[in-house]
């Protein structure tokens, strides 16, 4: 699984402003909706109920929230780079300006696993993180997050 399996370029936002994580997520959600066709309240929920069960701040500025569907078709993802750093109840306490959302049908068990290693491995490159913080040109973030260099394969 690759990450351009997940993402398309209108899955990407350069510069969303927000002020908080359920500000974030009620975004994300907004967007998902867009490209996934189901109702925004349904996408935000599951987000949400995800994040009670533990936060998806997975540390070093990175949040990767989550959630399975019945309705969806496939597995989508969609990421943001945040305009300014947000508390994110990360495992670190370190506020998070790159998230990566991700969104399964319920049958999909080990694609779904599948996909969340995949994401999560590209995130812990330091040099991907921190070319995604310079660059604030949605193009350029969906260059780098499809680029699949060797050490990033599945």
């Amino acid at each position: 699984m690759d990450i351009s399996d997940l993402i398309l370029p209108e899955s990407v936002i350069a510069n969303l402003r927000v002020t908080s994580k359920k500000q974030a997520l009620q975004e994300l959600a907004k967007k998902a909706a867009e490209l996934t066709g189901q109702p925004e309240r349904a996408l935000f929920e599951v987000l949400m109920e995800r994040e009670r069960l533990g936060t998806t701040g997975v540390g070093h500025g990175i949040g990767i929230p989550h959630g399975k569907l019945p309705e969806l078709d496939r597995l989508y993802g969609l990421f943001a780079r945040l305009e300014t750093p947000i508390d994110f109840d990360a495992i670190d306490e370190q506020p998070v300006d790159l998230i990566f959302v991700l969104l399964a049908p319920e049958t999909a068990g080990a694609d779904h696993l599948k996909a969340l290693a995949r994401v999560s491995r590209l995130f812990r490159d330091r040099a991907v993180c921190d070319k995604l913080r310079g660059t604030d040109s949605s193009e350029a973030i969906f260059a780098l997050l499809t680029q699949s260099p060797a050490s990033h394969a599945a």
